[in-house]
């Protein structure tokens, strides 16, 4: 007598949020990559390095649900429900983020989307650009007497407005990540220069940890113009702060104005 398998080939919903790290593919974690050999299917973003779908199965289905700057073609509530119509028809869903989901991501409203329709969800932290990128240019976000702390803010806010945080990270003494502020650079300058920092360090760094990596070292007086003349785009991030100066490229920067004040004879 033949027996005929009545196996569940319906797998259980369940979405992992996984942090790519910054652009650098061998930056993703151990675990991360463990996640993505199970997918089903993953969803992953723009500035997600294509590379690593390869860890992905064969026949896991890849959607790309990525927007850049000014383009609405995947909302976050779009997003949000393409997750989980994923989830419950094929099982697990990878979410691939680039940096770290929880870090100005919008991890944590996927999250609480999914487990609204009781979807088992895990995170996998990711290396965030606003650390591991100066990082990578062995820029410290903490060293010494040149900084005790440091602040990670949006060049905007939701409503597209200069975060109002800015002014008081300008006023710290910290060093002061800007995500997705290039395109607000001079205003942003003008506020570091009200509070009398026209000389402070400051970092722009393009394509961070990519092959495409730029890096532009200058001070609040002249970074907006060096942007400009270096044709630096998004994405970048700004760090603002005296630890800047123990990049290389600041040497001359700071020789520069000491032979301003103390001319030879």
């Amino acid at each position: 007598m033949r027996l005929v398998s009545t196996e569940n080939k319906v797998k259980e919903p369940r979405i992992t949020l996984v942090g790519a790290g910054p652009g650098d593919p061998d930056l993703i974690s151990l675990k991360g990559i463990k996640a993505l050999q199970t997918a089903e299917v993953v969803l992953y973003d723009a500035l997600v390095n294509q590379a690593l779908l390869n860890h992905a199965p064969q026949h896991a289905i890849k959607i790309f649900v990525g927007k850049q700057s000014g383009d609405e073609s995947f909302s976050q509530d779009a997003v949000n429900k393409l997750m989980v119509d994923y989830a419950l028809n094929f099982g697990h869903v990878v979410r691939l983020k680039s940096g770290d989901p929880f870090v100005f991501a919008r991890g944590f409203e996927e999250i609480d989307f999914a487990e609204s329709y009781n979807i088992e969800t895990n995170i996998i932290p990711g290396i965030s650009s606003a650390t591991g990128v100066p990082a990578l240019q062995k820029i410290p976000m903490i060293f010494g007497k040149l900084s005790e702390s440091f602040w990670v803010l949006t060049g905007t806010n939701a409503d597209g407005l200069l975060s109002p945080d800015l002014v008081a990270a300008a006023r710290s003494s910290a060093t002061i990540v800007v995500l997705m502020g290039i395109e607000r650079v001079k205003e942003i300058a003008a506020i570091f220069q009200k509070e009398g920092k026209h000389r402070l360090p400051v970092a722009v760094i393009e394509n961070g940890s990519s092959e495409t990596e730029h890096i532009v070292i200058g001070i609040v007086d002249t970074i907006a113009e060096l942007i400009e003349e270096r044709q630096i785009k998004s994405p970048a991030l700004l760090v603002f702060g005296d630890v800047v100066s123990l990049h290389p490229e600041f040497a001359r920067i700071r020789d520069f104005y000491h032979v301003l004040e103390y001319p030879q004879d």
